[in-house]
């Protein structure tokens, strides 16, 4: 498959001290075709903001392969190895403020990429700059202005800007609507889609979001403790979550209609776990109400199930989905296999009498 972005068994690990070690990314694997927007989520901690960084290289790899355009990228960037892949591949952070520089205009912070690479020529600059701006939604007249003038989704789409001047093929968005207004995050958030249609960009969009990363990305993936343990169209993970984690996630994603609860949903149980020392086995499995044995001891691989009510691509790494996915179809239970399977949990939730954590 022509992938713009591929990330193949990843991994980022931190020395933690004392023979101790932090897996803050711990094997990932997934591809971004060009146009594709995938959407990250998962609770803070989980590592996606590592792997993003990981993927641009501003950390170095544990493990395991990042392919831009096809091309592997080395486990440690060399100041050659960022000038060759930045035209390719840029990244726009969480904080709009702290990524600008204060003490450079915003031409200079725009034309700065370009200016080092050779791409644009002094004269031209202005002109070039003018068009980026008016791109993003900004006047020219503010490209002698410096970042303290504006407001936050202002320095946001300064921080876009100054990505698109080298008309990369792949952005990695960290969390970059967080730190917004609502209202502003939708601007935001529709500049991206129109971004990715008109340049033809593959997006890994990082962010808290639920309901906002379901809005514009095509495909959604769902973290837990540097792991990915639910992926598929964003339809299908959204409206029909499998994974118990994933089932957490979307319950806890804020709905101003009580009557659109879905009582049926994982309630955790435990405390979250440690990404140091990570065990074998499914790391959700100490706060999953249904862990068995082999979930504490054997780690789940992703496998592609159907839970019939979307189609293509929906892949959970869960030793008790894949168990019940086979036992029951939507065809023998006359409802969404996922509905079933939810059903399952909340009557053995109620048998084994586990309560939530405050």
């Amino acid at each position: 498959m022509n992938y713009a972005l591929e990330v193949v068994g990843l991994k980022r690990h931190f020395d933690a001290g004392a023979g101790r070690t932090l897996h803050a990314v711990d094997g990932v694997s997934f591809g971004i075709r060009p146009g594709e927007i995938l959407g990250l989520v998962g609770e803070s901690g989980c590592g996606k903001s590592t792997l993003g960084r990981t993927i641009a290289g501003l950390y170095d790899k544990t493990e395991g392969k990042v392919l831009i355009n096809g091309i592997p990228t080395p486990s440690a960037y060399s100041a050659r190895d960022f000038r060759n892949f930045s035209r390719s591949l840029q990244m726009i952070f969480q904080d709009p403020y702290s990524a600008l520089n204060p003490r450079m205009t915003v031409q200079d912070i725009i034309a700065e990429g370009p200016r080092l690479l050779g791409l644009w020529k002094k004269d031209e600059t202005p002109v070039r700059v003018d068009f980026w701006l008016s791109r993003v939604g900004l006047s020219p007249e503010h490209k002698t202005r410096y970042p303290h003038e504006f407001s936050g989704g202002q320095r946001q789409r300064i921080g876009i800007a100054r990505a698109l001047a080298l008309e990369p093929k792949i952005l990695i968005c960290d969390e970059p609507i967080s730190a917004l207004d609502v209202s502003v995050q939708a601007q935001v958030v529709n500049l991206f889609d129109d971004l990715r249609r008109t340049m033809n960009l593959a997006i890994l969009f990082i962010a808290h979001d639920l309901s906002m990363v379901r809005y514009i990305s095509d495909r959604m993936a769902v973290m837990y403790l540097g792991r990915i343990v639910e992926s598929g169209p964003a339809d299908s993970v959204y409206f029909d979550p499998q994974h118990p984690y994933t089932q957490l996630l979307i319950r806890s994603n804020p709905d101003p209609n009580p009557d659109n609860r879905d009582d049926l949903m994982v309630t955790p149980v435990g405390e979250l776990a440690s990404a140091v020392n990570l065990k074998s086995g499914c790391q959700f499995a100490p706060r999953c109400p249904l862990a068995t044995e082999k979930c504490k001891t054997i780690t789940p691989e992703p496998e592609e199930i159907n839970s019939g009510r979307f189609d293509a691509h929906h892949i959970v790494a869960c030793h008790v989905v894949a168990k019940q996915i086979t036992k029951n179809s939507p065809q023998e239970t006359g409802e969404s296999t996922a509905h079933a399977f939810r059903r399952e949990l909340a009557e053995k939730i109620e048998e084994r009498s586990f309560q939530a954590t405050p």
